[in-house]
């Protein structure tokens, strides 16, 4: 239940659902004679496109959350598995055209198999199945598949986990199918994501090393105009939006460690 409300929620919040049903009620408000309010409405709606596109708002978001954890200084001398979440591929796409068809998340992909060949010995453990409510093509851990054997990974290392549908399955479910597993485990997804991820896999007893990447923001960016790509702009500011919201709602209902994980000192 709590993942179909999430996904409804999320389909109206975001910025550019957000922005329509703004308008829309603007425009409801002024054909029934409440031109005030209608104009606030829409006034409102464009208030916060503006900002979300031709600002860099969605980078002053998304900063905290990426630069919250950071890659260790010195590398691990041995490494046991190397888990990379979901959420870098396009399930669709790769269904129907039989390819490893990656996303704006695709570091994701690169980053692990870097590690991969970094250390020979670890497991490498895909955990993703499909975030749709309704799915359209194969699970994520499908593609990743295609993806790493078709680069040479041996397919012996992998460990396929496609049934979780989201973060919190996705830590429980790699728990499951990896067991007590001895030695360091690296955790490899969006450096937005971390601080999130880090949280959940502490909460079911999984101790894992933050490897951050898909870096959306330089990290030192200052209050002003942006005009250089709107379109990312906006998909910024709702991707920082809806990680902020998760790591509120899940801290709540007990499924982080804490509100804002932090990363551990050594």
């Amino acid at each position: 239940m709590l993942f179909v409300l999430s996904k409804i929620f999320w389909l109206l919040v975001q910025p550019v659902s957000l922005v329509f049903l703004l308008v829309f009620l603007g425009w409801l408000l002024i054909v029934f004679r409440r031109r005030v309010a209608g104009l606030i409405a829409v006034g409102a709606a464009l208030v916060f496109l503006g900002m979300s596109a031709f600002t860099t708002a969605g980078a002053l978001l998304i900063m905290p959350l990426e630069n919250r954890f950071v890659r260790p200084v010195d590398m691990p001398e041995q490494v046991s598995a190397i888990i990379m979440l979901g959420g870098a591929t396009a399930g669709r796409v790769s269904t129907r055209r039989q390819i490893p068809e990656l996303n704006e998340a695709g570091d994701r992909l690169a980053e692990t198999l870097r590690l991969a060949m970094l250390y020979p010995e670890a497991k490498v453990v895909v955990s993703g199945g499909s975030g749709l409510m309704v799915p359209d093509g194969e699970s994520e851990a499908a593609t990743a598949e295609r993806f790493f054997t078709g680069l040479g990974l041996d397919p012996a290392r992998l460990v396929l986990e496609d049934a979780s549908r989201n973060t919190d399955e996705n830590a429980k479910l790699t728990q499951t199918l990896l067991g007590e597993i001895s030695g360091n485990v690296v955790l490899v997804t969006s450096a937005f994501h971390m601080p999130r991820s880090i949280g959940i896999f502490r909460q079911v007893g999984m101790d894992v090393i933050a490897w951050p990447t898909d870096y959306r923001s330089a990290g030192d960016e200052t209050a002003g105009f942006d005009i250089v790509n709107p379109v990312l702009n906006v998909t910024t500011t709702g991707v920082a939006i809806r990680e902020w919201i998760g790591l509120v709602v899940y801290s709540w209902i007990g499924r982080t460690s804490e509100l804002f994980p932090a990363q551990a000192l050594n």
